[in-house]
């Protein structure tokens, strides 16, 4: 069934899940905090775990950890991601499809699911560097301020996601790169995946932005592909560009494709995932603010068209 969340008011269930307005609804997440933080841990060791990425079948990850690095926009409403209660209504739709796999979050976010019972068999990858917060003015000095290796193990996790923005004209670049390079190597110690998203990005009017040209993102799929002792564990997470043949012909690493702010029409941004997902080494998607705040609020319907992409050769019917 699909479903539309709005502003306010109420939503009907669905994939099992119910959508309400009461501002209530998740009070006992704070009370569970005060009285018996402990329960996190314990919900991570009792999880049911994902039976493990396999080559040929295309994972199906949401994304989640925008609100960290203070990147509350989708479109034109600067704080659509603002509201808690919502984002985690969302969530819980589309983690509640049994085509969604898993979810890549922050640690306050990751922490609430699992207190939640979300993530039950689903695939679980933190977010690990959010230090680079969106405007701020050293934001391409991107430090580690999220899960660790270690935190990622103890939860039971799949892996962990860095964002790498690649600044030539900054020095701070250099840094970013060490910290990633450590990360990946302390993620393979522990045999996680380390999901590497490598933007080259250019300041312009104080703010940076992420180079989406063709060349450009096979530039940053190149110096990202490096770092580390060793890349056994590693991932490529890439945007959707023009001629992708030519940026998935750039790595042999398991690719994920990033949804990013969505731009044009929801029809327009499928179509490109879909030519983009028949490419040899895409292992899947890993989309956020696309899906959780479509254009047309139906967020079941959305994850649901964009689940109808993956692990399959079939042409997508899209309106016209």
């Amino acid at each position: 069934m699909s479903i539309n969340v709005s502003k306010s008011g109420t939503a009907p269930a669905s994939f099992g899940f119910a959508v309400d307005d009461d501002p209530r609804r998740y009070q006992h997440l704070s009370t569970i905090r005060v009285e018996d933080p402990d329960a996190v841990a314990r919900a991570a060791k009792a999880r049911r775990r994902h039976p493990g990425v396999k080559s040929g079948h295309q994972n199906f990850i949401v994304a989640a950890d925008h609100p960290a690095r203070g990147a509350l926009a989708v479109g034109s409403d600067p704080v659509a991601m603002a509201d808690r209660r919502q984002l985690l209504d969302r969530l819980q739709i589309a983690l509640a499809n049994p085509a969604v796999d898993g979810v890549l979050a922050s640690p306050d976010i990751m922490d609430d699911l699992l207190l939640l019972g979300a993530l039950e068999g689903k695939l679980v990858f933190g977010s690990m560097n959010r230090g680079g917060l969106s405007g701020l003015v050293n934001e391409l000095d991107d430090r580690f301020t999220g899960h660790t290796a270690a935190a990622l193990e103890a939860l039971g996790a799949d892996g962990g996601k860095m964002l790498t923005r690649i600044c030539l004209g900054d020095p701070d670049t250099v840094a970013t790169l060490e910290a990633t390079a450590k990360a990946i190597d302390s993620l393979a110690e522990r045999k996680l995946i380390a999901m590497v998203e490598p933007f080259l990005s250019v300041r312009e009017n104080g703010r940076v932005r992420n180079d989406l040209s063709t060349n450009a993102v096979i530039k940053s799929i190149a110096i990202a592909e490096g770092l580390g002792s060793t890349s056994a564990y590693t991932w490529m997470k890439v945007p959707v560009v023009a001629e992708m043949e030519r940026v998935m012909a750039a790595t042999t690493m398991p690719t994920v494709l990033l949804g990013g702010d969505p731009k044009g029409t929801q029809d327009e941004v499928f179509k490109s995932w879909q030519a983009a997902l028949a490419l040899p080494g895409v292992q899947g998607l890993t989309v956020g603010r696309t899906l959780l705040y479509p254009q047309d609020g139906d967020v079941a319907g959305a994850v649901t068209t964009a689940a109808s992409l993956l692990n399959t050769k079939s042409p997508l019917k899209v309106s016209e």
